[in-house]
């Protein structure tokens, strides 16, 4: 029986080509700086031709992309200044951060937790292109639809619940039911006293269409994405109210239009997200 090819999530793919097609057609300065991840995904020859490259409508979400990544670099920076010195990525992806910085990732354990497969494939690709696997990065595969529990492979890979730490979970909520983003909210709660959580999360709204289209733009504001078939949405309400409930003690709401005017202000190419996938800050 032929052995069955492991090959990383499709999601993961296109938003580490995002992060890619940044640098390459984006005018400076650069949101991040982020290559690696398109010399692991090897997609061939014109790659950035594709539909989901350069679509209309694409530079939205790529922005969108580039501006999470930094706000959670920029805040695992600051917790590290401040003593915390572990740092999770749930759904971790071809997330690039401890190769692209390993001079500050290495002053951290760094867990990435992923599907076992994606785990599997990127792990071969660090070892091809002369990465590896240092003692500091820990790859934990969890199986997620069978129902493990991430918080317990964490610890069993050397995460230490006795001591704070930085974890981010970008991109992942709207593939989730309401119900496993509670429970992924628990988990995390479970985090030492002085952790924080970085959140993505979609709104209710985020496909609205704007009831004047050309003041909307004329604005400067982000425009509403395609419609796409997620699993779960939410009001900054809600997600607020979850966190709390979770056992979170302080709960913060970081809107698109707060991200853009962090990380776009002055740009005159119109880059910038698109509306609707803000962040929930929450500390234990």
């Amino acid at each position: 029986m032929p052995e069955k090819t492991v090959v990383p999530d499709e999601t993961a793919v296109r938003v580490a080509l995002w992060r890619a097609m940044h640098m390459r057609v984006d005018e400076p300065p650069h949101v991040i700086e982020d290559e690696i991840g398109l010399r692991l995904a090897d997609p061939g020859e014109d790659w950035n031709l594709r539909p989901d490259m350069a679509g209309d409508g694409m530079s939205g979400f790529r922005a969108g992309v580039v501006a999470r990544a930094r706000l959670i670099e920029d805040l695992v920076a600051e917790q590290c200044g401040q003593g915390v010195s572990q740092y999770v990525i749930l759904g971790a992806g071809l997330d690039t951060f401890a190769q692209r910085r390993p001079e500050f990732a290495g002053r951290l354990r760094v867990f990435e937790i992923d599907q076992p497969g994606t785990q599997e494939w990127k792990r071969r690709r660090l070892a091809e292109l002369g990465h590896g696997v240092p003692e500091w990065l820990r790859l934990v595969p969890v199986d997620f639809e069978a129902g493990e529990s991430w918080w317990d492979s964490l610890v069993e890979n050397g995460f230490d619940p006795a001591r704070p730490a930085v974890l981010a979970c970008a991109g992942v909520t709207m593939y989730l039911t309401k119900e496993a983003v509670t429970d992924t909210l628990r988990q995390a709660a479970r985090a030492a006293s002085g952790s924080t959580l970085a959140m993505t999360f979609i709104l209710t709204t985020a496909f609205d269409e704007p009831e004047d289209p050309a003041a909307h733009e004329a604005a400067g504001r982000p425009k509403p994405g395609p419609r796409i078939r997620f699993r779960s949405c939410f009001t900054p309400e809600e997600m607020l109210d979850l966190a709390r409930e979770a056992g979170f003690r302080d709960v913060r709401y970081v809107s698109t239009e707060e991200v853009t005017e962090r990380y776009f202000t002055g740009r005159t190419d119109g880059f910038r997200p698109a509306a609707g996938e803000p962040f929930l800050i929450a500390g234990t």
